[in-house]
């Protein structure tokens, strides 16, 4: 390999490590934050989780009917 070829496959394999640097800050970032989530709000997520899915599969089931049960 030539130098520039040398150059540009370190600049290439620098990038990809900033890439995945980038993606492990915004997991951690997005860890912390369910983290206090959940510290701040005991017994309160669970039960708005579960009326969140409840509503979803009540309209799934609503628009399932309103079609007449086709699949």
């Amino acid at each position: 390999m030539n130098h520039k070829q040398i150059k540009f496959t370190n600049r290439k394999n620098r990038r990809k490590g900033q890439g995945i640097t980038e993606y492990a800050a915004i997991i951690a970032f997005v860890a912390v934050m369910v983290a206090l989530t959940f510290s701040f709000a005991p017994g309160k997520l669970a039960p708005a989780i579960s009326g969140a899915f409840s509503s979803c599969v009540n309209q799934l089931n609503n628009l399932s009917t309103a079609s007449g049960g086709a699949s």
